[in-house]
């Protein structure tokens, strides 16, 4: 059974990132880390026991790596759209049996499976091709060595995810891809002629934020 591990803003600098998201949810992330040889670092947030919200940038210590970093981070496109500001680019989900997934998906669906480390935390990853993740509306599969992964280590913030929603003009073939990833009652999906991706969080002082992808 997979489920919802993280929820994923982009932003051209950590600052800018953790900026935005402070004055969105009145919590400030914490450090993360580098992720050598992937080209990014971030910032994190928790969003209860068991998910968190990731700021990612390019890491600019980092040489440019050989292949796309994460995320489209790369994209000439998403570059654009985080020159006007931090966003929400998408979602990773947690899955306790990653390589078959991919195996019965393949690769050229799920994404390669690769190995991550960041200090003591190590996992592996699949990440849907571009042309396969319906404007990252499919979400990264994720696997974590300890069975736990980042989100019981971070210390709680008062935010909360109350929903993940999704919006596509395709949205029948949306829930059928979630529903071969075990995620059909992960997030709510509606029909609509703009790709979006929509977190609703409760900030510490019970108001609502929706942090949106468009």
């Amino acid at each position: 059974m997979a489920e919802i591990d993280h929820i994923v803003v982009g932003a051209r600098t950590l600052e800018e990132g953790a900026d935005y998201i402070e004055a969105q949810l009145g919590v400030r992330p914490t450090k993360g880390g580098s992720h050598p040889g992937i080209g990014t670092h971030n910032m994190l947030l928790s969003l209860g026991p068991q998910q968190y919200l990731e700021v990612i940038a390019v890491d600019p210590g980092q040489e440019t790596p050989p292949h796309p970093r994460p995320f489209d981070l790369d994209d000439a496109g998403v570059s654009m759209m985080l020159e006007a500001g931090p966003r929400l680019l998408g979602w990773v989900a947690r899955t306790p049996v990653l390589d078959a997934v991919v195996t019965r998906l393949g690769a050229s669906q799920a994404g390669e499976v690769k190995a991550w480390s960041r200090g003591e935390l190590t996992w592996r990853m699949a990440m849907p091709p571009q042309r396969q993740d319906m404007r990252n509306l499919i979400p990264s599969l994720i696997q974590w060595d300890d069975g736990k992964g980042a989100a019981p280590r971070l210390k709680k913030s008062g935010c909360k995810l109350l929903a993940l929603e999704a919006e596509h003009p395709e949205a029948d073939q949306l829930r059928e891809q979630l529903l071969q990833r075990g995620l059909e009652d992960a997030l709510k999906v509606r029909r609509s002629p703009h790709p979006r991706l929509l977190a609703r969080i409760a900030r510490p002082d019970g108001a609502e934020v929706a942090l949106s992808s468009g």
